[in-house]
């Protein structure tokens, strides 16, 4: 059975929407679009959601369902992006499957391969993948306290991937083919959606900071 899938991740600079037609196989990529600016998840979001809709001749009414990636990324960016999957699946009364975003990239490679992304502060958020599953992490950790013993390569934010040692593989952003087949059962109610934060946000309560 065919549906229509819009697919949004907001976890790495890449601010991505895309609509996807789910069948047998891979599926198909009807539109995508994608706007690179760490600091434009809520200005970019939705435009590129109604230009992938408008690209893919499709309106709303059509979507049966939606993936969004829900990290690890930076608290404001999955923010976004989770808070609009969540009020267009509400609005449309269609199901929302939240996918860890790491698998949009480690789910498109082959062989044992650790993807990377920033978590800044001197940090990655990893995952290691064999053959497209998912066998480590996701967690956040400094680069040279993550294992890398029999790494045959490594993908995602290129300047952290280079550091690495192993060679250096696509893609350096989640995929939306990527994380619609990171979704693991299609029939099943969707479970909440919980951001893959990995650590607390930088604002603090009074209470957080001892000042109460």
């Amino acid at each position: 059975m065919t549906a229509v899938v819009l697919v949004i991740d907001t976890a790495t600079p890449a601010v991505t929407a895309a609509v996807v037609r789910r069948g047998a196989g891979p599926g198909e990529l009807l539109a995508e679009r994608v706007t690179r600016d760490p600091r434009a998840h809520a200005e970019c979001l939705t435009p590129n959601v109604l230009g992938a809709l408008v690209d893919a001749a499709l309106r709303m009414g059509d979507l049966d369902a939606v993936v969004v990636g829900c990290g690890p990324g930076p608290f404001t960016g999955l923010r976004v992006g989770m808070a609009t999957a969540a009020a267009y699946g509400h609005a449309l009364g269609i199901p929302v499957h939240g996918v860890c975003s790491l698998d949009g990239i480690g789910g498109q490679t082959r062989g044992d391969v650790l993807v990377v992304t920033d978590a800044r502060r001197r940090e990655v958020y990893w995952a290691r993948y064999r053959d497209g599953r998912r066998t480590g992490g996701p967690a956040v950790a400094a680069l040279a306290d993550v294992d890398t013993a029999g790494l045959t390569a490594v993908a995602g934010s290129p300047e952290h991937a280079a550091q690495v040692g192993v060679p250096v593989v696509g893609p350096e952003y989640p995929s939306p083919l990527a994380l619609v087949g990171a979704v693991p059962d299609w029939e099943a109610e969707p479970d909440p959606l919980v951001p893959l934060y990995l650590r607390r946000p930088d604002a603090k309560t009074l209470a957080e900071r001892g000042l109460r």
